[in-house]
C-alpha cells in the first residue's frame, strides 16, 4: 500500500451491484492516499454529484458500463463535459471490442474486467492518476486484435475522385448498372474501378466497402 509523498487522490464510484461498490469502496478507504469523494448506483445520481465538485476535489471515476438508465459508455460525454481533465477506470463484465474502443476514444484511460482483483484495480487507479494507463490482460490483447483488424482510413483517401464517387454509389444501394448510368460510363468500365478499389481498400466485396465507408465519411 505504498503511495508517493504528497499524493493524494479523490475517487468516485459509479456502481449499481451493491455487493461490488461496497468491496470498491471498502479497498479505497484501505488506502491513506485514496479518498472517496462519493458512491453512486447510476450515472444519473453521479452527473448530480458530480456537478457539485470543482475540479480540484475529483480526480479519478471507477465507472461500471452496464448501468440501469443511463450507460458508462453513454457518461463519458457527459463526464467530460464536467471535468475534462477527470481520469475514467471503465470496469466491466463485457469484453467486446467495440466497447472497449468506443470507451478509450472517448474519454477513458483504462479498461477493466470485474473479475480483477480488487488490488490490482487499487493499482489501476494510481496509474491513471500518474498520467499512465491501465487494461486487463485479456481485454488488451482483444484491443489489439481489433485495431489490427480496423480498415485504415488513409486507404479510403488513396481512391480517386472516380473511385470515391463509385464507393458513395455503393453504400447508397445502386447497382453497376445504375452506377454506369449515374456517372455516363460502361459497365466494364464500373467492375475495371471495382477491382482497383478493392485493391487499393484490401477488401474482397461489396460489402466490405460499403461498411469501410460508413464508417469513415
Amino acid at each position: 500500500m505504498t503511495t508517493r509523498n504528497m499524493e493524494f487522490i479523490n475517487v468516485a464510484i459509479i456502481e449499481d451491484d451493491v455487493t461490488i461498490q461496497t468491496s470498491l469502496v471498502q479497498s479505497v478507504n484501505l488506502y491513506p492516499a485514496l479518498n472517496v469523494v462519493f458512491a453512486a448506483g447510476s450515472v444519473e445520481d453521479a452527473l448530480v454529484a458530480l456537478a457539485q465538485l470543482s475540479s480540484t476535489e475529483i480526480d479519478v471515476i471507477v465507472l461500471d458500463i452496464g448501468l440501469p438508465g443511463m450507460s458508462g459508455l453513454e457518461a463519458l460525454p457527459h463526464i467530460k463535459q464536467l471535468h475534462s481533465d477527470v481520469d475514467i477506470i471503465m470496469l466491466t463484465t463485457y469484453d467486446d471490442s467495440d466497447k472497449i474502443f468506443h470507451a478509450l476514444c472517448n474519454g477513458a484511460q483504462s479498461y477493466i474486467s470485474k473479475k480483477t482483483p480488487l488490488k490490482v484495480i487499487m493499482e489501476a487507479i494510481f496509474t491513471v492518476h500518474r498520467g499512465g494507463s491501465y487494461m486487463s490482460p485479456s481485454i488488451a490483447r482483444k484491443l489489439i486484435t481489433h485495431i489490427g483488424k480496423r480498415p485504415k482510413k488513409s486507404n479510403l483517401q488513396n481512391l480517386t475522385d472516380r473511385q470515391m464517387e463509385i464507393v458513395k454509389s455503393l453504400s447508397e444501394g445502386l447497382s453497376y448498372k445504375m452506377i454506369a448510368t449515374a456517372l455516363s460510363i460502361s459497365i466494364d468500365t464500373v467492375r475495371f474501378h471495382i477491382k482497383k478499389i478493392y485493391k487499393t481498400l484490401e477488401v474482397n466485396s461489396k460489402l466490405e466497402v460499403v461498411n469501410l465507408y460508413n464508417k469513415n465519411i
